[in-house]
């Protein structure tokens, strides 16, 4: 029987971008929660690795689900991975660091055979900025480039309205944007992230709506016409919030309520062709409330 494996999408409360670095990357600071909208990963004994996706245009070596088996040893394992791709591509939503991350955690639990030791973090640091916080398995205070992750503890049983315009955001061509922006200093003391994670641990709801912020939502939003409709759409179907999901090009709201979310979705005025996916925060067995 083939073993499966939840690779969750996620949402930022928060995403402050910091400075360039020296070595080019820009420093962040975000609070990260993951969704029940997931992925979903099986994996099977065969007579040598094979990956196959329900979306044959994911299926080359550079899928993150190829990179981070092989990442995993110089021999490839003898199984056969098959991706079920629910998570919309392109749309700040992690989809491909959740999969690689989800690699790594069946790793972990013996899926391709006695696990090595090995640091699983500095692994999951080499596929991307977000796998990282996907190891996690809860919200997650997210800081430097990515490779600074703590853990928040159970999240509150709260609903989210993710929507996907017809539209992709290069996060390269995202952080390029910025740097043409004249933006404030983000210093750590007082910052919203910092406030966020005392707000979210505490459940109150009202404090973090009021702390969502995103450092990419004004300037896509200004660029991308389908993303700044979505925006307008979420609104007036009576979105109390509605945030770019990190650098685009999905819009989320958040709710205490299945019902609002639900009220939202059913007064959502847009074209077919704008995906929405109803869902909620996720939880693991690690961090269940």
């Amino acid at each position: 029987m083939p073993s499966a494996f939840l690779a969750p999408a996620k949402v930022n409360l928060t995403l402050e971008v910091l400075a360039r670095r020296e070595d080019g990357y820009h420093g962040v600071r975000s609070v990260m929660v993951p969704l029940e909208l997931a992925d979903e990963l099986s994996i099977e004994p065969s007579e040598r690795f094979t990956f196959e996706c329900n979306r044959p245009d994911l299926t080359g070596d550079d899928n993150l689900v190829v990179r981070a088996v092989r990442a995993l040893g110089s021999q490839e394992p003898r199984v056969r991975v098959r991706l079920n791709k629910r998570v919309p591509t392109q749309a700040g939503l992690g989809g491909g660091s959740s999969d690689a991350a989800t690699i790594l955690r069946a790793a972990m639990a013996g899926a391709f055979g006695p696990p090595p030791q090995r640091d699983w973090l500095a692994t999951a640091r080499t596929l991307g900025s977000d796998v990282p916080f996907f190891l996690s398995g809860t919200g997650a205070l997210v800081e430097g480039t990515g490779e600074r992750v703590t853990p928040l503890g159970a999240l509150p049983r709260w609903y989210a309205l993710v929507v996907k315009p017809p539209v992709a955001v290069s996060t390269a061509a995202a952080y390029q944007k910025l740097d043409e922006i004249e933006r404030p200093s983000r210093p750590r003391n007082g910052s919203a992230s910092l406030e966020m994670v005392s707000a979210l641990q505490r459940a109150d709801f009202a404090a973090v709506q009021q702390l969502m912020q995103n450092d990419f939502h004004d300037p896509i939003v200004e660029q991308k016409t389908e993303v700044s409709i979505t925006v307008r759409a979420l609104r007036n179907a009576g979105a109390a919030n509605a945030m770019l999901a990190g650098s685009g090009s999905c819009v989320f709201t958040i709710a205490p309520s299945a019902r609002k979310i639900e009220d939202v979705a059913a007064n959502l005025a847009l074209p077919g062709d704008y995906a929405r996916f109803a869902t909620a925060f996720a939880t693991t067995p690690e961090w269940r409330a």
